[in-house]
């Protein structure tokens, strides 16, 4: 039976997706974690790793395989890479270059190979939020775009359209970044030009530096700032053939740039003025429920196509025809979740396949730039793109969503003098 290892955080939702698909091609999954005491069996059972300690993670890992060999090593996500690139490294197994992981998951660093790779990009520059401003910021165009240099699902990119409102949003932005796991993540953030236009999504597979597309999401909704959270992701995609063509080209030469020759990746592009930009290359599959939406296209789940990939095995792609997309239904307002009304209206709408609502009554609802969540997942299938998206927009529509505010609440101590705090009611 082969044996994969699966490099994962312990709080990952990926983990019983790879195990099902291991399960059904019949491949033995063991999983690297932190999680001893974790109530997911496969974490709780795999091999315990700490990833603040990436030499001994490595370490316990290579020690596990002279008992019982790997025969491929996969990260779930962008915090699991280092030590799934390292272990397959010292494993003697296929990787991609740590340079090229590390310029994957850092923007500043993405956004210098690029450059150096004569690829257009916006005009970018790293700011140090240790350090005075004025002179950092002086001759930058505007309107501009504030991004962490490391954080998923856009939290922390803010678009701004002056130089007041860059340094009065870099404060908020800095209060975001402190929460970054690398101490230089907390210090640094970039900024760069904003690109008018239409995003698109690219997931993939790298083979010996070969770019196997698996398919292509447009993303009908502006993205315009000042936030960017991202709700449609429809495929296939309804681009010209010449431009897709040019974004699929521009992929594949940011991965030759970055140095990524194998496995997952997730590409994010802006089309403006007939050229496709590269925003971001991960290698990485596609985050949150979306990867489900690759067995419409593909025939198969996204994770079965990893394994397959990394074994070595035919990805045997069995596409199914017609169109799907997803909805990530956006966080409406700061606050409380008291319910989400409408829930069997949407799902009675023609084309709907399910609504997954993540979040549950009760919890504490952070919109962007601060939050990185979504209130949940809606997936529809339709004879074509445009249906899937007409299902979808009619299906949001029937939704409600009730959101407690958080009101400032005054109590007073026992000196009589008033104590501010928060309170959701």
């Amino acid at each position: 039976m082969p044996s994969v290892l699966l490099v994962a955080h312990h709080q990952s939702y990926r983990v019983p997706a790879y195990q099902r698909a291991a399960a059904a091609l019949g491949v033995r999954l063991v999983v690297a974690s932190q999680g001893r005491h974790s109530v997911i069996p496969e974490i709780a059972d795999g091999l315990h790793v700490e990833f603040g300690n990436v030499p001994e993670a490595v370490e316990r890992i290579v020690a596990s395989a002279t008992r019982e060999p790997f025969d491929a090593v996969l990260a779930s996500d962008d915090l699991t890479l280092e030590v799934a690139t390292r272990a397959a490294a010292a494993l003697g197994l296929p990787h991609n270059p740590l340079s090229a992981v590390c310029a994957a998951r850092r923007k500043d660093l993405a956004r210098d190979a690029l450059w150096a790779a004569g690829l257009p990009v916006p005009r970018f520059r790293c700011l140090n939020l240790t350090q005075p401003l004025a002179a950092q910021i002086s001759g930058l165009d505007y309107p501009c775009v504030i991004k962490p240099l490391a954080m998923a699902a856009s939290r922390g990119v803010i678009r701004v359209d002056s130089a007041d409102e860059l340094q009065r949003m870099l404060p908020r932005v800095a209060a975001i970044v402190a929460e970054a796991v690398v101490p230089d993540e907390r210090e640094r953030v970039l900024v760069e030009s904003f690109l008018p236009g239409t995003e698109i999504a690219i997931e993939a597979l790298l083979s010996a530096g070969r770019l196997h597309v698996l398919a292509v999401f447009d993303k009908p909704e502006p993205l315009d700032g000042p936030f960017f959270e991202e709700s449609y992701y429809i495929t296939p995609s309804r681009l010209p053939r010449p431009l897709l063509a040019r974004a699929i080209e521009r992929l594949t030469q940011a991965c030759a740039a970055y140095g990524l020759r194998e496995g997952p990746v997730h590409g994010e592009l802006r089309l403006h003025e007939g050229e496709a930009w590269v925003l971001e290359v991960a290698a990485r599959t596609i985050g949150g429920d979306c990867a489900r939406l690759l067995s419409f296209g593909a025939g198969r789940s996204l994770e079965e196509l990893v394994l397959r990939h990394a074994l070595g095995w035919s990805l045997d792609l069995r596409p199914r025809g017609g169109a799907a997309g997803v909805l990530m239904i956006p966080t409406p307002a700061a606050g409380t979740l008291r319910r989400v009304e409408g829930v069997l209206a949407a799902q009675q709408v023609p084309g709907i396949d399910d609504l997954v609502v993540a979040v549950r009554e009760g919890y504490e609802l952070v919109p962007l730039p601060e939050g990185g969540t979504y209130l949940g997942f809606m997936f529809a299938h339709a004879d074509t793109p445009e249906e899937v998206e007409s299902a979808l927009r009619e299906a949001h529509d029937c939704l409600n969503i009730v959101v407690a505010p958080s009101l400032p609440v005054v109590s007073v101590g026992n000196n009589g003098d008033k104590i501010n705090g928060d309170r959701s009611i």
